[in-house]
This record gives structure tokens, sequence and C-alpha cells, in this order.
């Protein structure tokens, strides 16, 4: 089974350097990492790592990248003396682990073929592996296993709308399974799922969902005339921030925008695209429609600010929590149309009133609380005018959600203590 898998594995590997190595003739960009990828490393990359001990924590995305932050700075405090890996599927996921400080080396992780993980598992030599959220790859869970390294799912979760895809491969999952040592999952319903596709009962536990946890690292109590001032935003006017957009929602977005300006001349929107490439034809869309349209990597005079009526497109890479701060409001992107939404509790730690759209299948518990607990409004096409007009208008209720959004997750915290805690014991065992 696993050299059918290697020789699957092979055959698109080979099509997709293939490609990117077409597109690179052709002066077009071309996905960076491949060659790490594929276990070829540059000279005196695993320098940081010598006489330490290792542990390996991999995350695909951006999402799970920042989800893992409070975990990752745990580690450090809990375990000084280890260094700490981090490796990412996405280019994007890449450039956010870069910036955290806690991280002694970042990597792509390799493709999950039996030899290129091997020279993984051989450079690194890592005592623990810890795979954020739901990532299951045969060939690292079999040769960890056999060379003795124990592997911890973190913040584990399997959506309903994934589940039966599971339970298609579940013979195939079992044995791939029993190679971990624990699974730390989010919620009783994850653990119930991942029970029923065949992972040990006694290797399963609830240590809650480690988003609640995400630090704001001071953002909740920056002065926000301060920030504004900062992000080249005027303190007079009604900052709307749109974050992690995609594809057919910027032109809702941008009209709804539009309609409002009509009654609301000091409203200003930030748009920022889940992914950055797209800032350059969304400039010029927006542009033939009549809008100034900025882009933040832009340089621009300490001393200017952006004018209402304009529109923002950030183009840069972590910096949307700092604009949700500076935001009277903020729509959390892909859940207007079907994605499965993205992380609303990163409006919701800096104090901010979250809307988001009907399609949050990726993040339905925690957009199920946050409505409830009132920090959040959960809208479709047909409101999205309304209530953003509502809420622009009515500053009492949007401070109140934002007080509404930091008691929830002061509320379910704890998740990073619970997940150390198994860590610790794996560690000593």
């Amino acid at each position: 089974m696993y050299i059918l898998y290697d020789l699957i594995w092979l055959g698109g590997v080979f099509f997709l350097v293939l490609w990117f190595g077409i597109k690179r003739a052709l002066g077009l960009r071309s996905r960076e990492g491949i060659l790490e990828r594929l276990g070829f490393f540059r000279p005196n990359r695993f320098d940081v790592l010598q006489g330490r001990r290792v542990i390996w924590m991999h995350a695909v995305s951006v999402g799970e990248t920042r989800a893992a932050v409070p975990l990752l700075r745990a580690l450090r405090h809990s375990f000084p003396g280890y260094a700490l890996v981090f490796s990412n599927t996405t280019e994007t996921g890449h450039g956010i682990a870069r910036d955290v400080k806690e991280i002694d080396l970042c990597l792509f992780f390799p493709f999950d073929m039996s030899w290129v993980v091997r020279r993984f598992l051989r450079r690194l030599q890592p005592e623990l592996i810890l795979i954020v959220e739901t990532e299951l790859w045969p060939n690292l869970a079999r040769l960890a296993h056999r060379d003795g390294i124990p592997m911890v799912l973190v913040n584990g979760r399997l959506s309903v709308e994934a589940f039966p895809r599971y339970q298609f491969v579940k013979p195939l999952l079992r044995p791939m399974l029993g190679h971990f040592a624990i699974f730390c999952m989010q919620s009783r319903e994850d653990a119930q799922r991942l029970l029923e596709l065949g992972a040990p009962e006694e290797r399963i536990m609830v240590t809650g969902n480690l988003k609640f946890d995400m630090p704001a690292d001071g953002l909740a109590e920056r002065d926000m005339a301060a920030l504004r001032r900062a992000l080249h935003l005027p303190a007079e006017a009604l900052v709307w921030v749109a974050g992690s957009t995609h594809p057919g929602e910027e032109g809702l977005l941008v009209e709804t925008y539009a309609n409002l300006l009509s009654e609301r001349s000091n409203l200003l929107l930030v748009l920022a695209p889940r992914h950055i490439e797209r800032c350059p034809s969304l400039e010029k869309t927006f542009y033939e429609q009549g809008f100034s349209v900025l882009l933040r990597s832009n340089s621009v005079e300490e001393t200017d600010l952006l004018q209402p009526g304009q529109i923002l497109l950030i183009d840069t890479m972590g910096e949307l929590v700092s604009f949700y701060r500076a935001a009277d409001l903020v729509y959390v992107g892909g859940s207007l149309v079907p994605v499965g939404g993205h992380n609303v509790l990163e409006a919701a730690m800096v104090g901010k009133p979250a809307l988001f759209g009907p399609y949050m299948d990726n993040f339905r518990d925690i957009a199920r609380l946050l409505v409830a607990g009132g920090g959040g409004i959960q809208i479709d096409q047909h409101s999205l005018h309304h209530v953003v007009d509502e809420l622009l208008g009515d500053p009492d209720r949007r401070s109140l959600m934002g007080q509404s959004g930091m008691e929830l997750l002061k509320l379910y915290a704890g998740a990073t203590e619970r997940t150390l805690d198994v860590i610790r014991q794996v560690l000593e065992n």
C-alpha cells in the first residue's frame, strides 16, 4: 500500500515540478519551497539546531499558524532549551510563521513520500512532532512511529463536511491513527468523529480550541488615535474593514460601500483579500468603477491620511489584526461565498464587532458562540447593507458587541495550558 502511495505522489510531484519549471522559464512567478519540500536544503539550513533537542510543529496555512502561536509561546517558556521548528504547506502560512519570534527554524512541509520524509526526520531528529488541526500524512506517521518519535495532534478538528470523506478511507486511516500518541481535540463532537474513524479511545482528549487563546499582543489596549495615525487612517472617519475576502465577495462589499457613501460621506473601506496577489486586479476593477484606490504597500508621506470615500487594499502580510483594531466595524470574509469562513475571533480579541456571512462551515461552533454571546452578527447578501448601516450609526451597540466578544474569549480560554500538560506528559514518558 505504501509503495503504491509513494508512486502516486511521485507522479503528482513530477508534473508539479514540470509545471513550475515552465512557469519560471516564462518569467512567471512560481511557488517557493519546492526544493525544500523535496528534501533539498540550503547549506547551513540546520545550523541553529546544533546540539539542541527539537520539537517540530506543523500547520497548513495562515489560520492554523495563528492559532498555534499561544502554544508556541507556552512551549518556549516551558522548554527553553528546545529548538522549535515550524513547517507550513502554504507560502502565506510560511510568511506568518517567519514573523513569530518563538520559532527557531521555519520550513516548508515535505511532500509525503517515504524517502523525503526520512530525509526530514534525519536532519531534524525531533523528540516530538505536533500536528495542528487535521493534517494526517501516512508516511510521516508511519516513519515517525518507526523511529520512536511521538506524534500529537493539537487543536484537532473534524468538520461535519469533511467527515464523510474520511469515512470513505476509514480502513486506510485506522493504522495511521494508531501511530499517534495523543489526540487533543477541540470539542466532544470532534472527538466522537475521530473515535468513529478508528482512533484508540484512550488516546483521545478534549482540550478545547487554541483560537480562544490567541494573543492580541497589546493591540486591544493600544491608543486608537495613535494607531490610526500609524495606519494613515483619519481619526474622524468611520472605518469599515473587510478582512480575508474572496472572489464574489468584494463586488458585494464595494457595492454596499458605494450605496452607504450617499448618506455617510465620512465612511472609508479597507479591503484585505485573503490572497494578496489579487490586489492589482482588484485595484484596476475598483478604479474603473470610479473609486480612488490605494495599495497599502505604496509609500506615502508620513503625514498623509487616507480620505473617506477611498478604498485601501491591504497587500501586505501580518497587518490585518491591526486594521481590525483601528476599525469601527469588521466584516470577516470567506463567508458570503461557500469558502467556509475565516477566524472571527481575530476581531473579537481586539474588541470589535464582527459581521460574517452564512458560509461558516470551518468555524461553525465559534460563529454560533459569538452570535449567542452578542459579539457578532451573521448576515447574508440581502441584509448586508441594512446591518452595516445600522451598526455604523450606533456606536454604543458597536462598543457593547466588542466587549461581548472579548468576554467570550475569556470564558473559553485555557486550551493552551491543557494542551501543554499533555505535551509535558508525552515528553516525560
